[in-house]
């Protein structure tokens, strides 16, 4: 009895998000560029950064929600995690193991550990095949008998994604989109994997089938113990599900935080700009409380990103520095990470100081002035930014002048 208790435990605690468990799932630097070829000989003169340098962990029982603009590299990042895309550079690792480039042959064991719920529930759907034989291709492939046969397995799969048995020898395109996003569903869950990525699992869906497939995803996580990383726009939605957020813009992560926090008290700019551009269903408090942020300007090409901070071309807070240096994704509190020199509600954060330290640092660099190491940090933020200042004023006037003569 007492081994039996010594190896149930560790299990129990692992699939508690925030626990102390080692992450089932970690990117390091993740980078994925889309060549761009012309002329007769196919030659490289470019390439699409989709992704460009990703590192986060998910740890088991954990709901890591990803948000941000289309074109950002959500799905791209998501395919890569899965080992659907090859990585053009960085680490992907998996329970321990890295999975970076392993081939088809090595890859197909962990298939059955990771799965993904694609986003549109009409082509991710053969139209040939029954639904039966869908739900039933993962055991197929796997070489896997399940206990008591296939179809009454298929069966139970599709009761417990909301539908009937009976459907079992049906095509999709009897059935809508709410009932097809449940088929795919149900074919991900077929082998229990430990981790789901689910690519916009509600974003055709009507409103209120796109409640119930949110609360069937949190059902099935409670009751299969199952890993999410779940990849929408819908800031809603992801409230709704998630654990913890990070934000996508242009390839990178601007903030990653605990789902109240970033709500709460958003850091980055973009950020922040999302948060204002969700209903207030409260026609009382929209205006007060909701002021919106319209951001000026298109997002930028992925294929020639801005220098420094990419959305410096879009900011209202960027300054000399956000053109020139590129800010790290630093932790100003507890689990909340953001890449800005100038982050929002950062006032009542412990580790301030060292985030001044650190653009003071940077600004200094931009200046051509060195700044020592053991200076205090305001002292530093003081020198470097008066060494700063005939930068930064060179820049506003060049700055002006560009305006003037777009005008």
């Amino acid at each position: 009895m007492s081994e039996t208790t010594d190896v149930t435990t560790p299990d129990q605690t692992a699939n508690k998000p925030g626990s102390s468990a080692e992450p089932l799932l970690r990117v390091d630097n993740l980078v994925k560029h889309f060549p761009i070829k012309k002329g007769l000989l196919q030659r490289q003169v470019g390439a699409v950064k989709a992704v460009d340098g990703l590192s986060f962990e998910v740890r088991p029982g954990e709901t890591l929600g990803v948000v941000g603009e289309s074109g950002c590299g959500k799905s791209t990042m998501g395919r890569l995690i899965t080992r659907l895309l090859e990585p053009t550079g960085g680490k992907v690792e998996f329970e321990g193991h890295d999975i970076t480039h392993l081939n088809v042959g090595k890859m197909r064991p962990l298939r059955r550990d990771v799965q993904m719920i694609f986003q549109d529930p009409y082509s991710s759907l053969n139209p040939r095949h029954t639904i039966g034989t869908i739900v039933s291709a993962p055991f197929r492939l796997q070489g896997v008998q399940p206990e008591g046969g296939v179809k009454k397995t298929v069966q139970e799969l599709l009761a417990l994604v909301g539908l009937n048995p009976e459907h079992y020898n049906r095509y999709p395109h009897e059935f809508s989109g709410g009932q097809r996003q449940r088929i795919g569903i149900a074919r991900a869950l077929a082998l229990k994997p430990k981790l789901v990525v689910a690519d916009e699992p509600v974003s055709a869906l009507d409103v209120s089938i796109q409640a119930q497939v949110v609360n069937l995803l949190d059902d099935l996580q409670d009751e299969l113990g199952l890993t999410y990383v779940i990849i929408a726009h819908d800031l809603s939605v992801i409230r709704h599900v998630s654990d913890r957020i990070a934000v996508m813009y242009l390839g990178k992560i601007v903030e990653l935080a605990d789902r109240k926090d970033l709500y709460t008290k958003p850091m980055h700019p973009y950020t922040k700009a999302l948060l204002s551009a969700v209903p207030v269903p409260d026609p009382a408090r929209r205006g007060a409380k909701n002021d919106r942020i319209l951001l000026r300007g298109d997002v930028p090409s992925p294929i020639s990103p801005p220098s420094g901070c990419r959305f410096h071309t879009r900011c209202w807070k960027a300054t000399e520095i956000c053109t020139t240096k590129e800010p790290p994704l630093l932790q100003l509190g507890t689990g909340h990470q953001v890449a800005c020199h100038h982050p929002e509600n950062a006032d009542d954060q412990a580790p301030q100081d060292t985030v001044l330290l650190t653009a003071a640092v940077a600004a200094a660099e931009v200046a051509g002035v060195e700044v020592p190491a053991d200076k205090e940090p305001a002292a530093a933020a003081d020198s470097s930014a008066a060494a700063a200042a005939p930068a930064a004023s060179e820049g506003a006037k060049t700055s002006k002048s560009d305006e003037d003569g777009a005008e």
